[in-house]
């Protein structure tokens, strides 16, 4: 049985994909990766089909990361019964997720499982900035992909 992680973030060129390759490599780092699938997507789709941004892959690249087979997906109510865990990027995406979520589905932020993060802490969107967007997102993401493994670790045992 493959346990299944979905991280979602406006568009699915920047935050969550970064975050899925980061993620994807911790668990394969703790001898995970064949147990879980992880993939992203974004709550909006005019990105859909794209390629991850160059800034992301670039960031990803320069930190020994490959994000190249990358390409932005819209998640839908539907894709909630593919998921034990799905895991926004901020507040507004937790709140379209939660809007559309079954009822009883679970559906946190991505930084809850950085322990060293404030309640509420988001991985904001570098979208409209410089590079030093992306490194700030690469640093939050790694932080909390430990996190994220170690609870995934504790799910499947």
């Amino acid at each position: 049985m493959t346990y299944r992680v979905c991280l979602v973030c406006m568009g699915n060129i920047c935050r969550s994909p970064m975050a899925e390759v980061v993620l994807r490599h911790v668990l394969d780092e703790r001898g995970l990766g064949r147990r879980v699938t992880v993939e992203s997507a974004g709550t909006g789709g005019w990105h859909a089909g794209d390629p991850m941004d160059a800034r992301a892959l670039r960031t990803l690249s320069e930190h020994g990361y490959d994000g190249s087979a990358h390409r932005a997906r819209q998640f839908t109510h539907d894709w909630f019964d593919r998921y034990d865990l799905v895991l926004a990027m901020d507040r507004d995406n937790l709140a379209v997720l939660r809007g559309m979520a079954p009822s009883g589905v679970e559906v946190s932020l991505f930084r809850s499982f950085d322990p060293a993060a404030p309640e509420g802490a988001e991985v904001p969107d570098p979208y409209y900035g410089g590079s030093e967007g992306f490194v700030e997102v690469l640093e939050l993401v790694e932080a909390a992909a430990e996190g994220v493994a170690k609870h995934i670790a504790d799910e499947i045992g």
